[in-house]
């Protein structure tokens, strides 16, 4: 049986983790935290704008497990916000757990507070891999989801300082590029002025801090926006978000709040002082990061140049998946990505010819579009989203964006895709 090493319990990890397992594998995933997930711990929106479509798309390929698991536990279902419809808003404090269970039911092994620190290569390939124990792990693919975000110096070097984040860096360790421990140079994202990284987009507000008025019209409506002091907009703080979906005026001019268990603030960062001059949070106090009052967590340090069956180039056993992949915002991309690496996985090990997801699939298309703007100058500066932002205006021009599950699925059926990860290769 095809040992497949999943580096990373990310949405990403997690999902290779099931593909790879639907076909065959026998599967570890190693997590360097206490928690699967990742920023989906902290994330919650799925299913917004181009995102319904790309769900449907995995939920007829045969990854529906995660998705589900999603819908089953959104708080919400069709919040529209600004520049945002039919989106669905899952309960992060429940999530999880949930997915950890799927995970250990289907037979795959999770590593936690384990760490890669660095690889053992054989000619071209990945032969084990080393954790922060000294213990080695061996394996016949690697699959990297490691993320872009971190470590702390990356956020002291490109941000505002290590933002105390869910990836807890100080506690858990620095993240560690796999792909540049196999010698290949990773790809840096940049900001429109040149400099690179990108912060998070949104920060989480406990919601109990809010006012008890507040706290009630985001639980029954799932959307709360309230207007900014004239003299607080500040109009050049979109340039420096990763989520370029969400860089609109009414981003800047209006507290945009998202039910996802806690409250989401859809801004990177806010000063706390001048947060509690608006009615209604005077008493607000930051869930994630713990200094969201002056910065966020810097991403898009960390791609790996790969081919758009997601295996890296000139590494013939590794694959990756994720924020690892590319200029990817969102849950929905990670999982889109990841599920692709996972199946491929064992057609690598196999010697058969790898997937490649067609560009009449909202899902193939993006994974390869990114993967030619990345080779532009421009390209290092833009961030790719089935929810908005150039991807989404691109899905709308070629006829890509759906929310009509039927048509989805007859789709994939007329190109005989339905279904093709729940194959068992081995």
């Amino acid at each position: 049986m095809t040992k497949v090493i999943v580096i990373g319990g990310g949405w990403a990890g997690c999902s290779a983790a099931i593909t790879a397992k639907k076909a065959g594998g026998d599967v570890t995933i190693i997590e360097k935290t206490d928690m699967l997930l990742g920023l989906g711990n902290v994330g919650g929106i799925m299913r917004n704008n181009g995102r319904y479509t790309a769900a449907e798309e995995s939920i007829g390929l045969g990854a529906k497990e995660l998705f589900n698991i999603c819908d089953k536990n959104s708080r919400h279902k069709n919040v529209d916000f600004p520049g945002h419809k039919h989106a669905s808003l899952y309960d992060v404090n429940k999530i999880e757990p949930l997915v950890k269970k799927l995970l250990k039911d289907m037979d795959i092994k999770i590593l936690i507070c384990k760490r890669v620190i660095d690889i053992i290569k054989t000619k071209n390939k990945i032969a084990k891999v080393i954790l922060s124990d000294e213990s080695e792990l061996e394996g016949d693919v690697f699959i990297e989801t490691t993320g872009s975000t971190g470590p702390m110096g990356n956020c002291l070097k490109y941000g505002n300082g290590c933002a105390m984040c869910i990836l807890r860096c100080p506690s858990f360790g620095p993240r560690v590029s796999i792909t540049e421990r196999c010698g290949i140079e990773d790809i840096l994202g940049q900001r429109n002025n040149g400099s690179y990284g990108a912060f998070s987009g949104s920060c989480k507000l406990n919601k109990e801090t809010l006012s008890c008025n507040l706290k009630k019209r985001l639980n029954e409506e799932g959307v709360v926006i309230l207007n900014v002091p004239k003299e607080d907009v500040n109009l050049e703080k979109l340039d420096l978000k990763v989520c370029q979906q969400y860089s609109l005026r009414e981003f800047a001019e209006k507290i945009i709040l998202l039910d996802t268990g806690h409250a989401k603030l859809m801004t990177p960062f806010y000063p706390l002082d001048k947060l509690r001059k608006i009615k209604g949070l005077e008493k607000v106090k930051f869930e994630d990061p713990y200094s969201g009052g002056i910065g966020n967590s810097i991403r898009y340090l960390s791609i790996a140049p790969r081919y758009n069956n997601m295996k890296v180039k000139d590494i013939d056993n590794l694959l990756c998946g994720g924020e690892k992949s590319g200029f990817f915002v969102g849950h929905t991309e990670a999982i889109v990505t990841g599920s692709l690496a996972g199946h491929n996985s064992i057609r690598l090990s196999l010697g058969m010819p790898l997937l490649e997801l067609p560009r009449n699939l909202a899902s193939g298309d993006i994974i390869a579009y990114a993967n030619e703007e990345i080779k532009t100058k421009e390209g290092l500066k833009k961030r790719f989203t089935f929810a908005g932002s150039i991807y989404f205006d691109r899905m709308k021009k070629i006829g890509l964006y759906s929310t009509n599950k039927e048509e989805i699925k007859n789709n994939l059926l007329r190109l005989g895709l339905l279904n093709i990860y729940e194959d068992k290769i081995v």
